[in-house]
């Protein structure tokens, strides 16, 4: 059996800006808590 979780048992979260459902990513680890949006482009475009 492979190690590591499937994709799908991945916590989610939903975009405020476009309402699309994200998953964990391993870069966000840390600070998983504070992740709000799903990209870049979200972020600066929530603040126009």
């Amino acid at each position: 059996m492979p190690n590591g979780v499937a994709k799908r048992d991945l916590p989610q979260k939903i975009c405020p800006e476009c309402n699309r459902p994200f998953t964990w990513r391993k870069k966000w680890a840390r600070d998983w808590d504070n992740v709000v949006y799903c990209s870049q482009r979200c972020r600066q475009s929530s603040k126009k």
